[in-house]
């Protein structure tokens, strides 16, 4: 008998012990963080993943750190609803070979409100609520190395440094490869900083009846520094 579809209901969850599950002092003034951002990330990600409430979120961690033999203190619900609104996501990743070729992008998303919320379950009229995600992506593992969440008015060139500042210092960026919207000095000037050659793809949308086609658009000279490199679409 196959045991391929058995086994995939096989669930394992290890907690590394040098993990800092306690936050460090800050060194300002004021009350201190007891728990480590990492912290904070483990609880949520298992409320997200088994889709929990944050009461049953804490219970279900105390749970799994007594069955792994480690006596860490689990944060409360109000402390993880605190938290989440300004926690900095650390995301996993296995990493390529060489320096990091990065694919910058933006796309917007319908998120659902209170007000949306309401509206469907009582009626009445409702607004959409979008925003804008920001994602840099490794372009030989496709792994998501950056992200960030803005409201649709902010646009896609002022979050490059953001993007940027999630790697870490020490690895090299050969190149990062960006739409006509990020073609402005200041993300030259960003790219720049960071030893990377930027590739700006000018590409126009025209709308022909139902069809949209890719229009490559004339090459303009490109206004960063000499490292620049500016292809039209299709070459990289």
């Amino acid at each position: 008998m196959d045991d391929a579809p058995k086994q995939r209901g096989s669930l394992s969850i290890w907690f590394d012990p040098e993990m800092s599950w306690h936050a460090p002092p800050t060194g300002k003034r004021g009350r201190q963080p007891e728990f480590s951002d990492a912290t904070i990330q483990v609880c949520l990600t298992m409320k997200v993943m088994f889709n929990m409430p944050l009461r049953q979120t804490t219970c279900f961690v105390e749970c799994l750190l007594r069955l792994a033999g480690l006596d860490w203190k689990v944060p409360d619900f109000s402390a993880l609803g605190r938290r989440q609104k300004a926690l900095n996501v650390a995301i996993p990743y296995r990493g390529g070979s060489g320096p990091l070729h990065l694919l910058i992008g933006a796309t917007e998303i319908k998120a659902e409100d209170e007000g949306e919320w309401n509206a469907r379950r009582n009626g009445g009229p409702k607004r959409c609520l979008w925003r804008k995600v920001h994602l840099g992506m490794d372009e030989e593992t496709l792994e998501i190395r950056a992200f960030g969440v803005t409201t649709r008015n902010v646009g896609d060139a002022p979050m490059l440094p953001d993007l940027l500042d999630q790697i870490p210092p020490d690895q090299e960026i050969a190149t990062v490869t960006a739409d006509r919207a990020y073609d402005t000095r200041r993300c030259h000037n960003v790219l720049a900083a960071r030893g990377a050659a930027a590739i700006i793809s000018h590409v126009t949308m025209r709308s022909f009846g139902s069809q949209r086609q890719r229009v490559p658009s004339r090459e303009t000279k490109p206004r960063g520094p000499a490292n620049i490199l500016v292809a039209p679409c299709g070459e990289s």
